[in-house]
């Protein structure tokens, strides 16, 4: 865990504006927040976006705020849920279309998601990730209730691709009237300024962190034979058909060579016909899925771990692997180089030629003695990224935005007829007037009022 302490109580408090820094909004140091975290991906899934929801949640909680997260029900879990801290989450009955992300029609989230928002007395609404349609949805009904938006972008999209295109596109909608923006890189921040044609001003650079408590190095770990470490999702976009070329060309060079893969997922059948193919099933052990309390366990077994990504807005594995005192090889692409100082981590191009090349000089480093001691690395890495310090970062963004006014509905039309384009834009346009008016039924069937 990296922060614990009791919940705030949750309302505003009185407080007086001061100064932060030049060209800054004006910000209010005692002010509390309600907040509500939106994605479709949280616990029990796996992955670096739950991990951040999670984490930041706990933070802003022991820092006074009030925060709540929504998510859609997985498997059993449904309903509501208690975690550390008096964490609420809220698992909706809402159905999942692909890939953890749920299907939307825009207005069937309406009534649970406003029952959320009036019940928790919500001020800030917190999307995460581009991929979750319950994000964009939440977003949208927020708007549409006069309440202020934050929304926090984990990927990288390219600007060909079909997929690329629509999504660009529904950003676009998504976050032409959102108050403000918050990308994990610079990286990120050049690639989604561009993609949903923002103003850079209202976007903000906050990286994600790791808890160093929880990924230390093992002083007891065995040095007789060198090991790889790979912690990801075996899918195309984390480069796994890189690995399945990097792995029988370097276990024929290093006879004393290991490789430690942990994670699930389509790309998994290359690993197994590789291993297969080159009779490596002493030398290549696939974990299959890992639980995160799992992965420091898998990740002290190596000496060297090895990040094939072909896109990464901000890779935490790496600084996972850092913390507990790997060396760290990565391909040079998106936010990494960002991550950690070059003593830290080689990157190479990504390509089969190039990382071999890169692990060739980390082997080379660890037999001859030259890597620094895990420790030392640890050390240094634990000072990096801190959860507490992402939390205070994203306070100040609460607070600029908390005294932004929301636009009225006439302004939010024009907005998005004149940023989304002729088409796109009355489109959204019209269905921002019908949400309105089923808000409007909503109140009227409810007897609510905010």
């Amino acid at each position: 865990m990296a922060c614990r302490g009791g919940a705030g109580n949750g309302h505003r408090a009185s407080a007086t504006l001061s100064r932060v820094s030049p060209g800054s909004l004006y910000t209010c140091r005692t002010r509390t927040h309600n907040i509500c975290m939106v994605s479709d991906f949280f616990y029990p899934n796996m992955g670096g976006v739950e991990s951040h929801i999670y984490q930041l949640s706990q933070c802003l909680i022991e820092r006074g705020h009030k925060v709540i997260i929504v998510t859609h029900a997985y498997g059993n879990r449904k309903g509501i849920r208690y975690l550390t801290s008096g964490l609420k989450v809220y698992y909706l009955p809402l159905k999942v279309m692909y890939n953890q992300s749920t299907a939307t029609t825009l207005f069937h989230s309406l009534p649970l998601l406003r029952y959320i928002f009036v019940r928790e007395r919500v001020t800030i609404i917190h999307s995460h990730s581009s991929f979750s349609a319950m994000a964009h949805d939440a977003l949208f009904h927020a708007k549409t209730m006069g309440l202020q938006t934050v929304f926090t972008d984990h990927s990288l999209f390219g600007f060909a691709d079909v997929s690329s295109v629509l999504t660009n596109k529904l950003l676009t909608v998504s976050l032409c009237d959102t108050n403000h923006i918050i990308c994990v890189s610079y990286t990120s921040k050049e690639n989604t300024v561009l993609r949903a044609a923002l103003n850079p001003e209202i976007v903000s650079v906050i990286p994600n962190a790791v808890d160093p408590t929880d990924f230390t190095p093992d002083p007891f770990r065995r040095h007789d034979s060198i090991t790889i470490v790979v912690v990801s999702r075996l899918v195309y976009r984390k480069g796994i058909d890189l690995l399945s070329g990097i792995i029988p060309e370097l276990c024929q060079k290093y006879p004393d060579l290991n490789f430690i893969i942990g994670g699930e997922g389509p790309k998994r059948i290359i690993l197994e016909e590789v291993r297969e193919r080159y009779q490596l099933h002493d030398r290549v052990r696939l974990l299959g899925a890992l639980e995160h309390k799992d992965v420091r366990n898998v990740l002290v077994q190596g000496h060297i771990f090895l990040n094939t990504s072909l896109t990464e807005a901000f890779c935490m594995a790496i600084v996972e692997a850092a913390s507990c005192g790997l060396q760290v090889v990565s391909t040079r692409v998106g936010g990494i180089p960002e991550v950690l100082p070059e003593n830290l981590i080689i990157l190479c191009e990504p390509s089969v030629k190039s990382l071999c090349e890169g692990l060739e000089k980390a082997i080379f480093q660890l037999k001859s003695g030259t890597l620094p001691a895990p420790e030392n690395i640890h050390n240094i890495v634990k000072t990096f990224y801190t959860w507490r310090n992402v939390a205070e970062r994203t306070e100040k963004v609460y607070d600029r935005v908390s005294v932004e006014a929301v636009l009225p509905m006439d302004k939010r039309l024009d907005r998005l007829i004149s940023h989304c384009g002729p088409v796109t834009g009355y489109i959204f346009a019209l269905l921002a007037v019908f949400n309105f008016l089923f808000l409007i039924f909503l109140r009227w069937m409810t007897r609510f009022y905010h």
